[in-house]
This record gives structure tokens, sequence and C-alpha cells, in this order.
């Protein structure tokens, strides 16, 4: 254990550890820690589903319905029709045959990846993509290559050179989480068909946020019929909790039967299913929520722009400032928790060295006047 102690003082002298803030009610605009009010500009709660009333009374519908654990995997006997359902219902919205749910989407990538490629594989993967899937990409055993962020020629230069592969499977996020940028799905559908590689893609930040109803990236570059794999989670702008693979009817059908993150652990709770449900419908039938999303994000990217700052260019509702130094990046977040913005420091692992940020996310449910308190704290970092 001294070696422990010792890596942990490590972490410590770095400034890379990490301590909680206990939130104290529900997610929202503001958020209680210690009793106090800050106003959070860090979830990815984009569309404020988390706390809104008609989830919260169809979780409570479901609850007295059918209790809350699931009581086994659901190939033993944790199956319940809402799990069905909502496989359903994400079918409906992704425009798939068919759907498996996970209980996080770490798992989702995690088992889908392990379960799809092997010794005999090839993925390549993108740089900046999520932790989960290069965790995946490691435990397959697969071949594993990774190309420079939406590096399109080292894309294609390692298919080129990979001809001798049972199976090619190009993986990536639609939207990169801490740089708020997208991915060249267009491009990287001309170069997988070219080599004859299959295409996974994470919606993670892409469901409920892009597209014209709301699906997607995918849907946004109108490329339904060209991605054979689409992951996505259900603890972003659906405020709910849980992981998804949409695809064919074959793919759902092996995953079943050979994704071990999806075999060997006890199904979601039913009520959260019924959240997640909740969530797709308002989803569907409210396009205000995603319409207000976008009207604050363009808003503070606009008001941004005056700022003597380094921002890096986004096309989400994700806006990451750089502050470089892992000590400066903490100074400042506490220089904005103090008064009253809880946006915290993004550090390495989770972003390369001395690119230390604060990741601003936007909410629907923002209002202008708290988007313009936002920015009155924001001018006085340029000085510190």
């Amino acid at each position: 254990m001294r070696e422990i102690s010792h890596e942990l003082e490590k972490i410590k002298k770095s400034a890379l550890y990490r301590e909680y803030k206990s939130i104290e009610g529900a997610q929202g605009p503001y958020i209680q820690i210690e009793n106090q009010t800050y106003l959070s500009f860090c979830s990815n709660n984009y569309l404020g589903l988390a706390n809104h009333p008609f989830i919260i009374n169809a979780v409570i519908k479901a609850v007295n319905q059918y209790g809350w654990g699931a009581g086994a995997s659901r190939l033993v006997s944790g199956n319940m029709v809402l799990h069905e359902k909502l496989e359903y219902e994400i079918s409906r919205l992704k425009n798939r045959n068919s759907t498996i749910i996970f209980p996080t989407g770490y798992m989702a990538n995690v088992g889908t990846i392990c379960a799809l490629a092997g010794k005999e594989d090839l993925i390549i993967c993108d740089k900046l993509n999520h932790a989960s899937i290069i965790d995946g990409c490691r435990l397959s055993g697969a071949t594993f290559r990774v190309y420079p962020h939406c590096d399109l020629i080292k894309l294609e230069k390692i298919l080129k050179n990979s001809t001798h592969f049972r199976r090619k499977l190009i993986v990536t996020d639609t939207v990169f989480s801490m740089d708020g940028d997208l991915a060249p799905l267009p491009d990287i559908v001309t170069i997988a068909r070219n080599h004859h590689a299959m295409i996974m893609v994470d919606e993670a930040h892409g469901t409920g946020v892009f597209g014209k109803n709301g699906t997607g990236v995918v849907e946004h570059f109108g490329l339904h019929s060209e991605i054979n794999i689409v992951i996505g989670t259900l603890s972003k702008a659906i405020g709910s909790l849980g992981g998804f693979v949409s695809g064919d009817t074959d793919l759902i059908n092996y995953l079943r039967n050979r994704a071990r993150t999806f075999i060997y652990t006890t199904a979601l709770p039913p009520a959260v299913c019924a959240a997640s449900i909740a969530g797709i419908e308002l989803l569907r039938k409210d396009h205000t929520l995603r319409e207000s999303l976008w009207r604050n994000t363009h808003y503070l990217k606009d008001r941004l722009k005056a700022f003597d700052l380094k921002i890096i260019p986004s096309e989400s509702p994700i806006i990451p400032i750089i502050i470089g130094n892992a000590r400066k990046a903490l100074e400042v977040s506490e220089f904005l928790f103090k008064r009253g913005i809880l946006i915290p420091a993004i550090r390495p692992p989770t972003v390369p060295d001395e690119s230390s940020r604060l990741r601003i996310t936007i909410m629907a449910t923002h209002t202008e006047d708290e988007l313009e308190k936002l920015l009155d704290i924001l001018k006085d970092i340029q000085y510190l």
C-alpha cells in the first residue's frame, strides 16, 4: 500500500488529483452544493430533461408497477417489457432494424468492440475518441491503429496497408467530447467504402442535439444507410442512464450472444427504461427544446468572440477554453466557483498535457440572463 500512497502523492503534486463536489438537489441550470447555489455550465444534460416533470412522472408510474431492480441479467430473468419497449423506441429514433441496451455507454462500447473484433481483425480509431472506445479496442485483442485527430490521409494510408485482415472496423465519435468538433463522417464513409471497412460511430454527444429530428450527427449528414453500427447513450440529452447499440437484426442478435458486458451484468432497472422512453418521446414532440439549446449555444459563442481567450472552434454546445497548465486550470475553475459558477477544470489524462481547460456546456434551459452572468465573470479570467 505504500506504493499506492506514493503514487497518490505524485498525483496531488501534479495538480491532477480529483475530488467530488456533492450536489444536494436536482440537476438543472442551478445546483446546490453545501447549501450554496451555483450556476452550472458543465453538465451534459443538454435538453434539461434530467429533472423534467414528464420524466419524473414516468419513473414514479414505472416504480409503482414494476418495482425498482431488474434482479438478474436479461438472459436469465431480468428481461422486462420496458427493456424491449425502450429498444423499440431507440430503433425508431435511429431508423434502424434493431437495438440492444446496456447499463452504460461505456459498457456498450467495450462489449461491442470486443464482440466484433479479435486477433484476425483491424480496428482503426481516431486519437481523440472516448476512453471507452480506446479501452474496448485494447481489450479486443485485434490489431489496433490510431490516426491523428480527423486525419483522413492517415486513415486511408492505414487501410491501404491493411488488406490481409479478416475484418476492418473504423471507430469514431461523432461529436468529440472535449473539443466539441464533429467527425468528418461523409469522407470517412467514402474511404470505408473504397477499402471494404465497417464503420462504428458513437453518438453519445450527438443524440438529441444534431439532425432535423434530433437523432444525431448521422442524420445531420444524411448517412443512415452508410453507417453499420450506431452506439449512443441515454445519459446526456435524453436525461436518463444507459447505453445502446443500433444496427441490423443479425448484428444485434449476435451482440446478445457475444457481448460480455451485456451477458454478464444485471439489467437496467425498469424505471430507468421508463425515463429514457419518456425522454425520447419529449425529443420527438417538443422541438423547442433543441431550438433553445442551439439558440443559447450561438448566443454564447458569438459573445465570446470579443474575449481574449483561447477558445477551440466548436460545432456543438461544447465550448472548450484552453488554459494550458493543470494547476492554472484549477485556479481558474476555483475563481469561477467562488463567484457562483461551476465549471470544473478538465486535466490530463482526459486531455493532452498542457491543454487543461474549462469545458463549458450549454443547456436548453439556460436563460439569456444566466449566459450574461457567465460572460461577466469570464471577462475577468482574461487577467488572471
